[in-house]
């Protein structure tokens, strides 16, 4: 312990009202305290720099959640678990629900609350992009008062706020207007939880007859604070949800982001798996609910069927026969919104050398035939995947020969991208650009690109 528990001075009031006394009597001196996880991490490590620290943890005024007609008043002191657990939580904001349950392992969610993770101010916060969609208001007192503000106005640049010295978050409200809306956040790090995020992205919106109503879109991550995409909500409101509409949503996406670079990523990488995320949320936004029965049927047939069977029918979607045994051990599935989130996290899980086995699965951009034995599905998926890549020039196809062999050479495995929807062109200058990785950042860029791919066999799988 680098930290001298002599140094520091700590105070537990049991109501609100004293709390705020204290803070109102020397503001900026004393520091509140909720759950401490982060302020555990900073004091184990001797960079723990206030002093004085005011816990709000038991005043009573600051837990609880409270169900209105039209709003879920939610105490910031409230946990992670208490978010997860709660059923109107879970039912009406259940994106709120999930990043809880992505928020470190079972001790930090049962210590950790939703107010300390926006007084924290941190961009990679995974509550933070929900709140932002879910248009959250805070509610900020102190001795002299109360406030209510839009949390979309909150944070002010990296880990400041509008949180006055003397202030505290006493309640985050969510208003009741979110049931029928099509919800979707995903996570990408090196897993789900206990993990800082690399990219973030959460949406909700209404599809009506084939055209957006409404939607909503907010990432982390990738800027100095959590991010609203009110441009790209623009682009995409009142338009037919088509991929014309997803190619002009998303150029405007790339305008509206500046992520950026840091230990954890680089920022090209989080632009490209930025804009995947918002394929995934488009294509799950824009699905029609004959699709949806379809899936839960084959879904539902499949739980029914012997482990090994299992694992062997739902191997061609990924390639690594570990993943398809963990997915097989995980059934049943709810919904299919479960089994897609529990093929991430497995495939996130996995070693290098399960990584390795589904790459070989694919052949190589431009051939039809995978380096190791493969089903007739699988090369049936591969070519629907290549097929814009095998409508070009011969010049085109020639240096993607070439680079292919130039990628094997460097790196001993073959080139893997999520070819849906790409062309050649497009290939080649993803695979131009990816040479100049070093062999670590190409080895997590391929699982990526194999991520996404998995994504869609899986949903093929489910309608085929």
């Amino acid at each position: 312990m680098r930290a001298n528990p002599a140094e520091y001075e700590l105070v537990a009031p049991s109501s609100l009202r004293d709390a705020l006394a204290l803070m109102a009597n020397n503001p900026g001196e004393w520091m509140p305290i909720a759950g401490g996880t982060d302020v555990m991490v900073l004091y184990a490590a001797g960079k723990l720099l206030g002093r004085k620290w005011v816990s709000v943890l038991s005043c009573p005024e600051m837990r609880g959640i409270t169900v209105e007609a039209a709003e879920v008043r939610i105490g910031a002191a409230c946990t992670y678990t208490d978010l997860r657990q709660h059923p109107v939580v879970a039912k009406e904001f259940s994106l709120l629900a999930r990043s809880a349950a992505w928020t470190g392992g079972i001790a930090n969610q049962n210590r950790g609350t939703l107010g300390g993770n926006i007084a924290n101010a941190s961009p990679a916060g995974d509550s933070l992009p929900v709140l932002l969609v879910y248009d959250a208001d805070l509610i900020l007192v102190s001795a002299r008062g109360e406030r209510r503000i839009p949390y979309r106005t909150f944070h002010t640049g990296y880990k400041k706020s509008l949180l006055g010295p003397d202030e505290l978050i006493q309640t985050v409200c969510l208003r009741r207007e979110f049931t029928n809306c099509t919800a979707y956040a995903k996570k990408v790090g090196a897993r789900n939880a206990q993990a800082i995020s690399k990219v973030f992205l959460a949406g909700v919106g209404r599809v009506a007859d084939g055209q957006i109503e409404s939607v909503r879109l907010a990432a982390g991550s990738v800027g100095p604070i959590p991010l609203r995409l009110y441009k790209t909500e623009a682009v995409l409101t009142s338009q037919v949800a088509n991929d014309v509409t997803f190619e002009n949503a998303k150029r405007i996406l790339q305008q509206e982001v500046q992520p950026i670079d840091d230990i954890r990523s680089s920022a090209r990488y989080r632009s490209v798996v930025l804009a995947s995320l918002l394929r995934e949320f488009f294509d799950s936004f824009g699905g029609s609910q004959d699709f949806v029965v379809s899936m839960n049927g084959i879904l539902a047939r499949w739980s029914q069927l012997s482990a090994t069977t299992a694992a062997e029918e739902i191997l061609p979607c990924c390639g690594s026969r570990a993943w398809a045994r963990q997915m097989a051990a995980q059934r049943p599935f709810e919904d299919v919104a479960t089994l897609l989130a529990t093929s991430d996290r497995i495939w996130l899980e996995l070693s290098a050398a399960d990584w390795l086995e589904a790459f070989q699965s694919h052949p190589r951009i431009g051939e039809t035939r995978s380096h190791l034995e493969s089903s007739a599905r699988s090369q049936q998926w591969s070519a629907q995947e290549q097929s814009l890549a095998t409508e070009s020039p011969d010049a085109v196809k020639y240096a993607l020969a070439e680079g292919n062999r130039e990628y094997e050479r460097k790196f001993g495995r073959i080139f893997i991208i999520c070819a849906s929807g790409k062309s050649a062109a497009e290939i080649l200058e993803n695979l131009q650009r990816r040479l100049k990785n070093d062999d670590a950042t190409e080895l997590h860029e391929a699982a990526e690109q194999q991520r996404q791919i998995v994504q869609i066999r899986v949903k093929k799988w489910l309608t085929e």
